[in-house]
């Protein structure tokens, strides 16, 4: 079918583009925000050519595409006759406080995993060429690619002052300036000064201003962005027509920063470094149950979108901490789902199915589970729970030797080199590339060996793209 038509017919059985609020896409999913999701026929969604499934969570009605869902959600956005649909509107009574929660965050963080990924990849690389002793971190080559891989996150305010003005429903340039004043060169300046002993203390209108790094910072800016989103219309209400497109971003301007940077962002970043020290705190009382936990219910986690609370914890330990252990524990659950995904691919007898699950299982390599998870190992059951022990097994593994990620990584066989710690290669580089290739091959055996793949259970593809997803 092509983009076009499959984006029409999409449309109109969410309820038509004018129940469409918002309409964003991940690596697999377009993910709708719709005004009445009673008015979505799900089953008429999973029933197209083209859709793996179609999911409700978090707030939002999710289309399963697979890998060509940025071709549909371009045709989705010709079809609607916008290149961006942002309608924001009152939070309904009924939407409970995670299913809030994630939309908000999903929103936020969804536009960025793209260059996010592709950041923390170089950063990877490079750092597996200093480690190798492939270039130095003075040379030319180095120092340009090396700015080229940290601008996004060192300025990660602006990106997240963007993003959250269009979640918050404002002018995402003004959230996105708020964020640029938090790393601007004469705060960041302002902070090194108040870090040296003797240091005269700056006021804001008699003020004492508490200057902190918010290079890298997540939650301030956010925090920040809400707070303009929600003065920016009572401007917009009480000045007058000629003067409000102008003085309504001047006002949230000189309100916004210095409320940031005397009450938000103080309180924000002592916030996040609770936060942070809280999870390591957690996660050191028992490494291996936490990665018993978190491998093996990651992609239960993902189906109902409850990953996405994680999100900012994993960014915040980045910013503050300057590593993350969460993100090693993820790769085991995230590749035992590809690697049952290849045991169905060896044992079915059913043609069609056995191209999609090689397909499926190729995509999970690269951390695009969705098409093994919805395509064929939950409709399969035993494949997908296979995956999940085989994962947790990987993860406890990990867990056991306190493997840390120093930039972000989305969990693939692509992270490898992010687990690379500024001292150079360690066993824990080693102990990851393991017991990811262990979680592989466990849920290939156990998958021919008790996934029933030509049993009863047995499931066509044709099945397999329509099984319910509850």
């Amino acid at each position: 079918m092509e983009y076009e038509q499959l984006a029409a017919k999409i449309i109109h059985n969410v309820g038509g583009a004018d129940n469409v609020t918002s309409v964003v896409h991940c690596a697999t999913r377009l993910r709708f925000k719709l005004n009445d999701n009673s008015k979505a026929d799900k089953e008429q969604v999973k029933a197209l050519d083209g859709v793996i499934a179609a999911v409700e969570s978090g707030g939002q009605f999710q289309v399963v595409i697979g890998n060509q869902v940025n071709q549909v959600f371009r045709a989705v956005m010709a079809t609607m006759g916008s290149e961006e649909v942002i309608k924001p509107t009152e939070k309904k009574a009924k939407d409970g406080v995670l299913s809030v929660f994630i939309d908000i965050i999903s929103g936020i963080f969804t536009p960025l995993l793209g260059i996010m990924a592709a950041s923390g990849i170089l950063k990877g690389g490079l750092a597996l060429a200093i480690a190798a002793g492939w270039t130095t971190t003075d040379s030319g080559t180095y120092q340009l690619l090396f700015a080229g891989s940290d601008a996004l996150f060192f300025f990660f305010p602006l990106a997240l002052g963007y993003t959250s003005g269009v979640k918050f429903g404002g002018s995402p340039f003004v959230t996105m300036a708020i964020g640029g004043a938090l790393v601007h060169p004469t705060m960041i300046a302002a902070f090194d000064a108040s870090q040296v002993p003797g240091y005269e203390e700056l006021t804001f209108l008699g003020m004492p201003i508490t200057f902190m790094n918010y290079a890298s910072s997540v939650i301030p800016i956010i925090f920040a962005a809400w707070i303009s989103c929600k003065l920016e219309p009572i401007f917009n209400q009480i000045l007058p027509s000629a003067i409000k497109n102008f003085f309504t971003p001047l006002l949230c301007i000189i309100v916004t920063v210095p409320l940031t940077f005397l009450v938000i962002g103080p309180a924000a970043t002592h916030s996040s470094q609770f936060l942070a020290h809280g999870y390591e705190h957690i996660y050191a009382a028992s490494p291996v149950i936490a990665g018993l936990i978190m491998g093996g219910c990651w992609q239960i986690f993902v189906i109902f979108g409850l990953h996405w609370g994680f999100v900012p914890i994993l960014l915040n330990n980045m910013a503050v901490i300057g590593s993350d252990s969460m993100m090693p524990l993820l790769v085991p659950a995230v590749l035992a789902q590809a690697g049952a995904a290849f045991g169905v691919f060896l044992m079915t007898k059913d043609v069609k199915l056995k191209a999609i699950a090689g397909s499926a299982s190729t995509a999970g390599l690269f951390g695009i589970t969705e098409p093994a998870i919805y395509g064929v190992n939950l409709p399969k059951k035993r494949p997908f729970v296979i995956g999940c022990i085989s994962g947790a097994i990987g993860a406890a593994i990990i867990g056991y030797f306190n493997a840390r990620v120093y930039s972000f990584a989305m969990p693939s066989l692509l992270i490898f080199p992010q687990v690379i710690p500024p001292t150079g290669v360690d066993m824990t580089l080693w102990v990851t590339v393991f017991a990811s290739i262990l979680s592989i091959v466990l849920a290939i055996i156990l998958t021919i060996i008790f996934g029933q793949v030509n049993g009863e259970t047995r499931v066509t593809a044709h099945d397999a793209v329509k099984t319910k997803v509850s």
